[in-house]
Formats: structure tokens, C-alpha cells, sequence
């Protein structure tokens, strides 16, 4: 899940060097982290939150796959 985000994230941005993503596993699930920079965490989040909600439903999906419960937060 890792790699997914990353690579979308990546693709949004005008600052591909500035994102970070790490994974780690709380309760069962796994939460993946996304961090840009400030100057593009607009990019990311898109207005009304449409970009960030299309980012969470393709991880979502992938998770659905293996069976995984899967959660995005951008920071």
C-alpha cells in the first residue's frame, strides 16, 4: 500500500522530493501516512476534499483485495 500511495502522491504534486510515506499497524489495521509539503498539501487534499477521498477509495479498494483494513491519513 506503501508504494500506491506514493506513487499517486507523487504524480499530484510539484514537489515529488517532499513526500513521505510510512506504514505502521494499529489495532489490526494499517494506517498509511502520507506527508507533503505545505506548499502542495492542496494538490493532495483537492477542493472539498475530492482528490484526498479519491486517494483513500483506490487504497481502500487495493486493500479490499488481500482482505486488509487499510486507512490513509495526510499530514
Amino acid at each position: 500500500m506503501k508504494e500506491l500511495v506514493e506513487v499517486i502522491a507523487k504524480a499530484l504534486v510539484d514537489k515529488p522530493d517532499g513526500v513521505t510515506v510510512t506504514e505502521e499497524e494499529k489495532d489490526g489495521e494499517l494506517v498509511v501516512e502520507l506527508r507533503v509539503d505545505p506548499a502542495d498539501m492542496g494538490k493532495v487534499i483537492g477542493k472539498q476534499g475530492r482528490v484526498a477521498k479519491a486517494i483513500r477509495s483506490v487504497v481502500k479498494a487495493a486493500a479490499a483485495k488481500d482482505e486488509k483494513k487499510v486507512s490513509v491519513e495526510i499530514k
